[in-house]
């Protein structure tokens, strides 16, 4: 008699294994860690290892005292939300405030769902989610660059995303917003006020070149998230350049590179076919643009990568691939 294994997706033949892509992905992230301890320095270590630490050790103890299910804690799964998560906070957060977002995480984005392969939502962006809205002052207070020895004591301040949310609101023109900002190549270097995941743009494209040259990921939700911003806005730009920001502004500023090189290509809840794909990356691109633009936000991604993993469910059941054999009647 055979006997059949059933298990969740993802479903990969090939020679990758799960820790393998798990710890691919956390190798092209360490550029970007670098670049955050060199801007944030102790601050950054400490939340980055509150929160691996945090993401490991519950994953263990769900699994072994609720569940009863074999450990996963070591496949790198854990591990990369703890990262992830770190890459979402600002470098002051009190260090019980990440293990709050790391207890979430796990427990409730993850374990509540049957681990590894079953999670809805993309575990990390629901753990910055739920402390953006338990303590959103501590959420949206943002260390300067440069104070490598202070953590909870630093020197804050708003972030480029943020200063201009707040000053077109109060209608200041662009010209003159864009004056006080940092100059492009500063916010392609990072020298800008934000989080991990805000101040490594140069570092982030490296890991996505990691990433497609390990075939880790695919081009096709990056590239159309971006793709999708740099139309929205650049027609917004267009027709108002004094009220709607330059296309190169919103791919510089806020957690988007992150979000689409790291958080919307999650294996589980991104979609399986290209054609999916590019229908997801494209939803995430405007949801995004409409939230920072139209929104009481001045960040959109991560609620944008959130209404899409809701939806990816539905894409994998609508656009299939046709199947082999298949005779159209007609």
């Amino acid at each position: 008699m055979s006997i059949f294994t059933v298990s969740p997706s993802p479903h990969v033949h090939s020679g990758q294994s799960v820790p393998r892509l798990m710890y691919g992905v956390v190798i092209a992230l360490l550029p970007a860690l670098a670049v955050s301890v060199f801007y944030f320095g102790i601050g950054m270590i400490i939340i980055t290892a509150v929160s691996v630490i945090s993401c490991v050790l519950f994953e263990f103890l769900f699994q072994k005292y609720l569940l009863k299910n074999p450990s996963t804690h070591l496949d790198g799964s854990a591990a990369l939300t703890g990262l992830l998560l770190a890459f979402c906070l600002p470098a002051n957060l009190p260090w019980w405030m990440v293990a709050i977002g790391a207890l979430v995480s796990i427990g409730i984005a993850k374990m509540t769902f049957g681990g590894l392969g079953n999670n809805i939502f993309n575990p990390a962006l629901v753990g910055r989610v739920f402390l953006f809205i338990s303590f959103p002052a501590a959420m949206t207070s943002y260390p300067k660059p440069g104070q490598w020895w202070e953590y909870m004591d630093a020197t804050t301040g708003a972030t480029p995303l943020g200063i201009m949310s707040e000053s077109l609101a109060n209608n200041m023109p662009v010209s003159e917003i864009m004056a006080g900002m940092p100059s492009n190549l500063d916010l392609f270097l990072g020298k800008m006020l934000g989080s991990a995941g805000e101040v490594a743009a140069f570092a982030l494209l490296l890991g996505l070149v990691y990433l497609l040259w390990k075939k880790i990921i695919s081009w096709h939700i990056p590239v159309s998230i971006l793709l999708t911003v740099i139309i929205f806005t650049g027609a917004l730009s267009l027709g108002n350049p004094e009220k709607y920001p330059s296309p190169l502004f919103h791919l510089l500023t806020g957690g988007l590179l992150l979000g689409a090189i790291f958080m919307a290509t999650d294996y589980v809840t991104s979609p399986m076919t290209v054609k999916g794909m590019i229908i997801y990356g494209i939803g995430i691109g405007v949801i995004t643009i409409l939230i920072r633009t139209f929104g009481a936000y001045p960040e959109g991604v991560q609620f944008a990568i959130l209404l899409m993993n809701g939806f990816t469910p539905l894409i994998n059941k609508y656009v299939k691939p046709k199947r082999f054999g298949e005779v159209k009647h007609g």
